[in-house]
């Protein structure tokens, strides 16, 4: 039997490369979303004091006690969604294992899952590692779901519809009304929702609603977050499920061979962000990235890329059609070769636009993040107003100083 048999079909992670470019070049890497400022004192003084008090050994497989009642509390208190932290709640290694580990778990072997496109890069290749077929609806920015698409999209195969909302990248928070023809379909065809609801916090328009509080959707959710993007923490890998208990059995089966378990002191000190911020620190969480949206999004459009504003979430996705010199032949530079120009002869790193569509798609698109400090948008504002007159692949930027998340060097 092949070795590469259940990675056919998808791609290394582009993300992280752009990344790697962004060192490269000395460019401002607006490609990976992870804060380039700190995390609330709270969070980090308990994790720290969990630390000295010897917390450092296996936390239980499926999660620490008391992050468990914190998370319990939490989703009461925010939405009043009751769940058992003996049983319906595990911890995990970040939303991403959270998520691979629920399709192990509860997807077989020729299934279906629904997917909405452009889509964060990991969905499609966890469909595929639990053997399932990934079937794609279209969800762009700043346009609504089509509900008969969708409905037609299921099938007696469709086993779970993955629902990201706030939307990575797409930026789109789901209505009630959409999410209300997603609970009725899931319904009618006896299907899961898996949702990714890790910007939950960070959202601009609309409401958020976990599709779990529903009618009909408590036994046949599988809720997904974590502390990465609210507490901006994504190296500490602290996510969450919450699922009823007979889901949550095969999940943490599949976790404990995955993982063991989360970072044990870091556990703690999520449970005491959980508890401990109030109200004051998401509202001052969205006003802060919804000043950050404005600064790219209108150095964007000044630059001449086609973009709208996100929902939510803290990511841009962005049209340069007629941006950047003539590739070979003539022809328009594509997504990929886009973002390596921009890195090299701008100083900005976005992602190729491609690496959240299927072959094919995407090539006209990049993604920016803009969960950075100020300073570093305003410099990344600054760099693009020069994108026009970047005529020649030289490197004009030889003599400025490089910054990379906040970091000169």
């Amino acid at each position: 039997m092949s070795t590469a048999r259940r990675t056919h079909g998808f791609r290394e992670s582009v993300i992280r490369g752009m990344s790697r470019l962004a060192r490269e070049h000395r460019a401002i890497n607006l490609a990976q979303g992870f804060p380039n400022f700190a995390a609330p004192d709270l969070l980090k003084e308990a994790a720290a004091k969990a630390i000295h008090d010897d917390i450092n050994q296996y936390a239980i497989t499926w999660g620490a006690q008391g992050l468990r009642e914190a998370v319990a509390r939490k989703y009461q208190r925010w939405y009043g969604l009751v769940a058992d932290p003996e049983r319906e709640i595990t911890v995990t290694c970040g939303a991403t294992e959270a998520m691979i580990a629920t399709l192990l778990a509860l997807v077989n072997p020729g299934d279906e899952v629904i997917v909405f496109e452009p889509f964060y890069e990991n969905y499609g290749p966890d469909a595929i590692l639990a053997d399932a077929r990934p079937v794609y609806v279209p969800l762009d920015p700043g346009q609504g779901l089509d509900l008969d698409r969708l409905a037609a999209a299921f099938s007696p195969r469709t086993r779970a519809i993955i629902v990201n909302t706030p939307a990575n990248p797409s930026g789109r928070v789901l209505t009630r009304a959409e999410l209300s023809a997603i609970a009725e379909l899931c319904v009618r065809h006896d299907a899961l929702a898996v949702t990714d609801e890790i910007y939950e916090h960070i959202r601009f328009d609309g409401e958020h609603i976990p599709i779990a509080t529903l009618p009909g959707m408590r036994g046949r959710t599988v809720t997904i977050s974590g502390a990465s993007k609210t507490f901006s923490v994504t190296g500490w890998r602290i996510g969450w499920i919450v699922a009823p208990a007979d889901l949550t059995d095969a999940i943490r089966k599949v976790h404990d061979f995955l993982t063991v378990g989360a970072p044990a002191p870091l556990q703690e000190g999520v449970a005491a962000a959980l508890d401990g911020l109030d109200d004051s620190f998401y509202q001052g969480l969205a006003a802060m990235y919804r000043g950050k949206r404005d600064l790219l999004h209108s150095a964007l459009e000044a630059a001449g890329f086609r973009c709208r504003p996100p929902e939510g979430a803290y990511y841009i996705l962005a049209d340069f059609t007629g941006l950047g010199p003539a590739g070979a032949a003539g022809a328009p530079l594509d997504d990929t070769a886009f973002s390596v120009w921009l890195s090299r002869e701008v100083g900005v790193t976005p992602v190729p636009g491609s690496s959240f569509y299927r072959e094919g798609g995407g090539r006209s698109l990049v993604r920016f993040v803009f969960c950075k400090t100020e300073e570093i948008l305003a410099e990344a504002a600054r760099r693009l107003r020069g994108l026009h007159g970047v005529l020649a692949p030289t490197d004009t930027r030889a003599a400025e100083p490089a910054v990379e998340s906040g970091l000169q060097r």
